[in-house]
């Protein structure tokens, strides 16, 4: 006997009971749950629900199935609602491959980027499966269930219409990776920090022009960060150690910073930082927010004061690539479950080795290079990126009567 379905697609005022009101209904019918998908959007729902049964002469519109439908009829006059009625044969249709989680952050996000992503998503002929808010503010989120894409062509496809539309938009794989526990890797300077420590080093030692100046080139890639530390650091000389102090104080976090590490501390994933920087300030860092891994660089101090040099290994570009490879190896998580976030060509390596690359706030190269980039000032954003929605962050913090910072 085929199995026939019937669509019923509920739409009107949210309140308490309207799910178990329809499902009491059902229940009273020789009937099966297929699928079942519900959003509220403003106070308003959409309920849709599939159910199949049995095709044959006793169901049509005088008999078992005939009177589910004036059942459902009288629930929905009864609710003042809106209902479709929609009727069909079974499928079992094999699900589409390519399955891929699409994220698109703007702030704002206007209807013309959501038009563009839509249509190259069509245009590749790939399907939108199902659509999802992860945040409403300070920017808006809105996730998307992809099927039947080439992940690689796609990507190109739609980092082309993000920079046509000024949002950010995120191509990841579906699948259980994403709940998995998982090694952060960041970068610091004007990554988990604003602005540069060689520089309020600098601002201190009265070369922050020269500096400021050396430190963008190294950023853009146009100069070896191995050479530009030692021009940039032997500009520090003579300064006496009592600066470590004062520059500490004077370091802001960026936006969103404490919300990331504390929600992703939560989940259990381990949080590393990764710096071109300098131990003297990182320290603070890693104590204070609760950090599991670092590695810097370190500025040697003689009889009180800066010599001008640094000691032991120079964490370069590759450095920090080993450096992220050790933490992985030293906190049991592979490299395909590792996420790396920075800013600078000096970031490039250890963006290539992570399982996920993002770039934030990033020069044009690095963001070129990158799996994706994160275009808007508040680090909390990657969190959407790792299916984490602002409404669980902050009920989250609500239990541990926190706020946000």
């Amino acid at each position: 006997m085929n199995q026939r379905t019937l669509l019923i697609t509920l739409t009107g005022p949210d309140r308490p009971g309207v799910t178990s009101r329809l499902f009491t209904v059902l229940a009273g019918f020789p009937v099966t749950v297929a699928d079942v998908e519900q959003v509220v959007i403003r106070k308003r729902l959409t309920l849709g629900v599939l159910v199949s049964y049995a095709g044959g002469p006793s169901t049509g519109t005088g008999g078992t199935i005939g009177g589910l439908w004036t059942a459902v009829e009288q629930v929905a006059a009864d609710l003042d609602m809106d209902l479709e009625l929609t009727t069909g044969t079974e499928s079992k249709e094999k699900r589409r491959r390519g399955r891929l989680h699409i994220t698109v952050l703007g702030s704002p996000l206007l209807p013309s980027a959501m038009a563009g992503i839509a249509g190259r998503i069509a245009a590749s002929g790939a399907n939108i499966d199902r659509i999802e808010r992860l945040s409403s503010y300070p920017v808006t989120c809105i996730e998307m269930a992809v099927s039947g894409a080439d992940p690689v062509s796609l990507r190109v496809e739609l980092a082309a219409e993000a920079h046509l539309q000024q949002v950010d938009v995120a191509v990841q794989r579906w699948g259980i990776h994403r709940r998995g526990k998982r090694l952060i890797v960041m970068d610091v300077d004007s990554t988990l920090i604003q602005g540069e420590v060689i520089e309020l080093l600098a601002r201190h030692a009265g070369n922050l022009e020269e500096v400021a100046r050396v430190t963008e080139e190294a950023m853009r890639g146009e100069l070896d960060f191995t050479e530009s530390l030692t021009r940039r650091v032997a500009l520090l000389e003579g300064l006496p150690e009592e600066v470590f102090e004062k520059v500490t104080k004077e370091v802001l976090l960026t936006p969103g910073a404490r919300t990331l590490v504390r929600t992703l501390k939560r989940l259990d994933y381990r949080f590393a930082i990764v710096s071109g920087g300098f131990t003297q300030i990182t320290d603070s860092l890693v104590a204070d927010l609760g950090i599991d891994y670092s590695a810097a660089n370190t500025l040697e101090v003689i009889d009180g004061r800066l010599t001008g040099r640094v000691i032991g290994e120079v964490i370069d570009r590759p450095g920090k690539a080993r450096a992220l490879e050790r933490f992985a190896l030293q906190s049991g998580i592979p490299l395909s479950q590792t996420v790396a976030i920075g800013d600078g060509a000096n970031d490039l390596d250890m963006l290539a080795t992570a399982g996920l690359g993002i770039a934030f706030n990033a020069k044009p190269v690095v963001r070129r290079a990158a799996d994706t980039a994160v275009t808007v000032p508040y680090l909390d954003s990657i969190l959407y990126l790792l299916g984490i929605s602002r409404e669980e962050v902050e009920a989250a913090d609500a239990e541990d009567g926190l706020t946000e910072s």
